[in-house]
């Protein structure tokens, strides 16, 4: 397949590139900063990805880059920019809706705040304690429900690097709701007990960037099981995965 990175340079991003390469793709990288992709990735694998260098909030340039690609993966910009990370997101789902060449399929990063909490009406982003940037997740979500593209949104807790191989693990994987068991008796606790009961948890939600991607790109095909689906990724706890505290994630 031919697919398209934007935020190519992030943590996400990069190794999405470098395992769809692996995995025979046709890999394009959108990116602001051609010095930071060549100095990542190398001459000798840049030289099998397509690299387009443009601002990603301009709606001509990302609608040109999108041309003939089958699937788009947006990597770029975190929930702490605000406006301006609401604005890139829309900005590339606009183009993915009226490109007359692109398939359609597209994976939009989220964070596991945005999965419903088991035997509640609630997300952890609505929930008190949590930060007020938290939201601007909540409303690229609300920008796909109206959008009749193939979309996915890719829901994990906290990022990290991991010393395990990707396909050495076997991945807890959900849609709509948390990863990790809940009990039924949540539903008697206030909103404030319940943040306080996720926060006590949250490591059990981290997941490798590497664990994550292979997900998205396992399931990059159109119409596949995830279509118009939240995503949520945790390990099993008994599968002893070994981690290295190194990520940038948050649960989001």
């Amino acid at each position: 397949m031919k697919i398209i990175v934007f935020g190519a340079t992030g943590n996400t991003g990069r190794r999405a590139l470098e395992q769809g390469c692996k995995m025979g793709h046709e890999m394009t990288a959108f990116v602001r900063n051609s010095e930071k992709f060549f100095g990542q990735q190398g001459e000798r694998s840049a030289k099998h990805v397509k690299v387009v260098v443009d601002d990603i909030i301009n709606p001509v340039s990302v609608g040109e880059a999108l041309s003939h690609q089958d699937a788009a993966i947006i990597a770029a910009g975190h929930a702490g920019q605000g406006d301006e990370f609401v604005r890139l997101v829309d900005n590339i789902i606009s183009q993915c809706e009226i490109h007359p060449s692109f398939s359609g399929r597209v994976w939009v990063m989220g964070g596991a705040g945005l999965l419903d909490i088991p035997y509640t009406d609630l997300i952890g982003n609505n929930l008190p304690g949590f930060p007020p940037a938290y939201k601007n997740h909540n409303r690229n979500f609300e920008r796909l429900l109206q959008s009749e593209l193939d979309w996915s949104i890719m829901c994990p807790g906290t990022m990290i690097d991991s010393i395990e191989p990707p396909a050495s693990v076997n991945l807890h994987v959900t849609t709509e709701t948390l990863p990790i068991s809940i009990p039924k008796t949540i539903k008697e606790l206030s909103e404030a007990d319940i943040a306080g009961y996720l926060f006590s948890r949250l490591q059990e939600l981290d997941v490798a960037y590497d664990d994550v991607v292979k997900c998205m790109l396992d399931h990059i095909e159109f119409g596949g099981p995830f279509k118009r689906k939240r995503v949520g990724l945790a390990y099993p706890s008994d599968s002893g995965v070994l981690r290295s505290k190194k990520g940038d994630g948050e649960f989001v």
